[in-house]
């Protein structure tokens, strides 16, 4: 018997991990999933490695060493992405703040999906009177924009980095909800959960065992793209002063003082932070569109992909051919 399990175990094993390997071959074919996931390893590289890359001093950490006599210098060797109005390396800004804007979308992230996964399975599994009273609820938050909610939830915590994140990941909590019980609604009646049911599992176990693993793929796909929003929406709020409080760098904090030197010309002071915010939203959509595709490779998106412009062109190229042969 204990022979039979351990197989069992193993054929178990050996499935996922080539369904594991399956998705990722689909997904390496995605060219511009590809690069996305480079963007993004390249960003955490940098957000774990800010101390060696723009180290501190004794006094002052590397974010927040103020010279003023170099204070609003361009772009050059010494200062590869210029200084600010304080003289602060913006690049040293730029690499230190990568750390605290990644850390606070992915607790955000994890805050909404956690509650969002929770409430979204009970309320698609039981339906009926739960379900409506949480549907209902999430369709009153879902009326105000999450910008709008976020502000709102930040303005009544309180500024600082546990406000943005508890701000952020309650707003987006109803998108993973949405996903989760509708994925729930469709799989609860299938044939192996009545037969759950039947040999005595509690409700609790068949959520969690039968439901939640086969409602994964829709969810990862909402996470990665919801994770460039909450990033979007947590720059917005450190930007009109909900964030975190200064020096501490932040990207969204980062526009906001440079905003007041743009006519000036001091352009680089916006620019650089702006960039790093638009990078890390596009590489997070990237990924979203590749997770797409290699989970329901029906579901192919509508990007660009030099391989069907070449199938595309190909087919004119024939079609042409065969008029011109018709015509003479």
């Amino acid at each position: 018997m204990s022979n039979t399990v351990v197989k069992e175990q193993e054929n178990k094993r050996t499935k996922k991990q080539s369904q594991f390997k399956e998705l990722w071959r689909r997904f390496k074919k995605n060219p511009q999933a590809m690069i996305g996931l480079v963007i993004l390893i390249i960003m955490i590289l940098t957000a774990i490695s800010a101390e060696w890359i723009a180290p501190g001093t004794e006094r002052d950490p590397g974010y927040d060493i103020q010279d003023l006599a170099v204070a609003r210098q361009f772009p050059s060797l010494e200062y590869p992405f210029g200084t600010d109005h304080f003289g602060r390396c913006i690049f040293s800004r730029v690499v230190h703040g990568s750390r605290n804007t990644l850390t606070v979308g992915l607790i955000a992230l994890a805050v909404s999906a956690t509650f969002g996964i929770i409430l979204g399975a009970v309320a698609g599994y039981y339906t009926g009177l739960i379900d409506n009273i949480i549907m209902r609820l999430f369709d009153v938050i879902l009326a105000i924009p999450a910008i709008l909610l976020a502000m709102a939830l930040a303005a009544a915590i309180g500024r600082g980095i546990n406000s943005l994140m508890i701000a952020t990941g309650v707003a987006f909590i109803p998108f993973f909800a949405r996903v989760v019980r509708g994925q729930v609604l469709s799989i609860r009646e299938q044939e192996y959960i009545e037969a759950a049911r039947s040999v005595g599992a509690s409700d609790l176990r068949i959520i969690f065992k039968h439901v939640l693993p086969n409602s994964m793929a829709p969810i990862i796909i909402q996470a990665s793209m919801g994770i460039a929003t909450m990033i979007l929406v947590i720059s917005g709020l450190s930007f009109l002063g909900m964030g975190m409080f200064p020096p501490a760098p932040e990207w969204g904090m980062m526009l906001s003082d440079g905003r007041r030197f743009m006519l000036a010309g001091y352009w680089h002071m916006t620019v650089f932070p702006g960039v790093a915010i638009a990078l890390v939203i596009i590489a997070f959509n990237l990924i979203g569109d590749g997770l797409r595709d290699a989970f329901d490779p029906k579901l192919r998106s509508a990007g660009f992909s030099m391989r069907r412009f070449k199938k595309i062109r190909r087919s004119i190229e024939k079609a042409e051919i065969s008029a011109a042969e018709e015509v003479e």
